[in-house]
């Protein structure tokens, strides 16, 4: 096997691996929304299933049809730039929606990470 390919074999899994748990966070906070009616926090409801289990779910969908993606270090940078802001990004959200702006400088901030970790993705997709 060649080293550049394990290096990045383990991306595919590790994407559908989070992009389930954001599912089940994403049906979980529905659920409460609606037995609640209460609807303030949606936009944090849609993020976590955008964000969370659809794009994840895309990713890891486009890097196991196309391995050679995963093949240098943009794959692992887009990884780890989008998945490790992201829960921070949508606690962020979670606070403010809930009231409280004191998190909003760091929600931009996780923003322009995960907006960072896009760009790798995108050019990496019309790289390979």
């Amino acid at each position: 096997m060649d080293t550049n390919e394990s290096r990045g074999s383990w991306l595919a899994p590790a994407f559908f691996k989070l992009a389930v748990l954001y599912f089940i966070a994403g049906v979980a906070m529905g659920i409460y929304m609606g037995a609640s009616q209460d609807f303030v926090i949606a936009p944090d409801h849609a993020h976590i299933n955008l964000l969370g289990w659809a794009s994840l779910t895309l990713f890891g969908l486009l890097y196991k049809l196309y391995p050679a993606m995963t093949e240098n270090w943009m794959a692992r940078w887009h990884f780890w730039l989008f998945n490790l802001p992201l829960p921070v990004l949508l606690v962020a959200l979670y606070v403010m929606l809930r009231g409280s702006p004191a998190l909003e400088p760091l929600l931009g901030i996780c923003s322009v990470i995960i907006g960072i970790s896009v760009i790798l993705f995108a050019i990496n997709v019309f790289r390979y």
